[in-house]
């Protein structure tokens, strides 16, 4: 039984492999390995496609989180209000600026913060002694969260939106591109993401000049003038100028490629829709089809099955971050979560990239039908 990729960094290569390669070469030659003309370059091009003035490129999606919280000065005492259904970078980052994470709960149909829940976030870290600064909402799998919602219920509290963007780079909300829908966003290059390089990376988009001279001076040491004054505490924060090459031709066909998600996305919703709860987009939004992930009661049961037909599946997360260790004594806005802890019980991913075929469509669809046939 031929196997089938979850994600098939494979088949994209063999589409651009020429033009990375092409790329690459040029970066061999003029040897600025470290702030290479491609960053500049690569900035550039984020920048205008999102519509923002400014773009930091930085090392990691963690990395970009933390930059930004230490540009905006967050610290101990602080409180920063995050999902708890979510990848554990989100508040981890808060912690390493020296804050503590409040967890909040999601909708259970489009898996993002639920903009009711910072209100009760805000409560609860005052409750707890500290004081609350700001949301960092997550796009998780894909969708925009919900901003103009959340900015207007953040507002009321005095709190900053800062979007946590690592798996939705190319959605959009209204035909505004991911990027600018908050006045801060950052984003990862992880090889699996929607625009990934070839190992770790990532940016912040920025609106705001200022902030955005604080971000380039932080990602080299707290940079000032030259090299060696430093006007801030830092981090090495730089993207590999050979990294920011690969960027620049996956964002050749990158547009293209978001396209077939959603066509993939649409398949998957019409041959799925009866059998699971397949994913919800709100009107007017656009997902990057990072994840496609469906719940199911047995969910174990169900991937058993997959595996044993060929089909890869993957949980995208089994143990909410508010019952991780290093977070168990965190706030909560509600003391349970029961949605995330639901959801944490129940979803599951699907393969999903840009080159999955028809016929290959159809196996995945086939076999998750008599595996949720199976387990009923």
């Amino acid at each position: 039984m031929t196997s089938i990729p979850f994600v098939d960094l494979a088949a994209q290569q063999q589409r651009i492999g020429a033009s990375i390669r092409q790329r690459i070469d040029v970066v061999l030659d003029h040897g600025q390995f470290i702030n290479g003309p491609e960053i500049v370059e690569l900035e550039a091009a984020l920048a205008v496609r999102s519509g923002v003035p400014h773009v930091v490129a930085c090392a990691s999606g963690t990395d970009a989180l933390l930059m930004v919280l230490m540009t905006l000065g967050v610290g101990p005492g602080d409180a920063v209000l995050v999902p708890a259904f979510t990848f554990v970078a989100t508040a981890e980052a808060v912690v390493l600026a020296g804050a503590t994470p409040v967890f909040c709960d999601v909708r259970t149909d489009t898996f993002n913060l639920d903009p009711d829940q910072i209100g009760r976030g805000e409560a609860a870290a005052r409750a707890a002694g500290l004081r609350p600064v700001g949301v960092i909402p997550v796009d998780l799998f894909g969708q925009p969260a919900e901003y103009s919602r959340l900015a207007a219920e953040a507002e009321a509290y005095g709190l900053w939106v800062f979007a946590d963007a690592a798996q939705s780079l190319g959605g959009s909300v209204d035909g505004r591109a991911v990027g600018a829908l908050a006045d801060l966003t950052a984003t990862s290059f992880f090889p699996a993401k929607p625009l990934g390089c070839y190992g770790d990376g990532g940016a912040i988009f920025v609106t705001d000049e200022s902030i955005a001279g604080a971000l380039r001076s932080i990602r080299e040491h707290g940079r000032g003038a030259h090299r060696y004054e430093t006007v801030r505490v830092g981090l090495t924060g730089r993207l590999d100028t050979i990294q920011a090459a690969v960027l620049l031709a996956k964002l050749e066909v990158f547009d293209d490629e978001i396209e077939r998600r959603q066509q993939v996305a649409t398949r998957y919703d019409e041959g799925l829709a009866d059998r699971a709860v397949v994913p919800f987009v709100l009107p007017d939004f656009r997902s990057a089809w990072a994840q496609y992930t469906i719940r199911v009661t047995d969910r174990d049961g169900v991937a058993s099955a997959l595996a044993a037909d060929g089909v890869p599946t993957a949980v995208y997360y089994p143990k909410p971050l508010h019952r991780q260790p290093p977070y168990v004594d965190c706030p909560r806005a509600d003391p349970a979560l029961v949605r995330s802890e639901m959801l944490g019980g129940e979803v599951l991913s699907l393969p999903m990239h840009p080159y999955l075929e028809a016929a290959v469509q159809d196996r995945i669809i086939g076999a998750t039908i008599r595996a949720i046939g199976a387990t009923s």
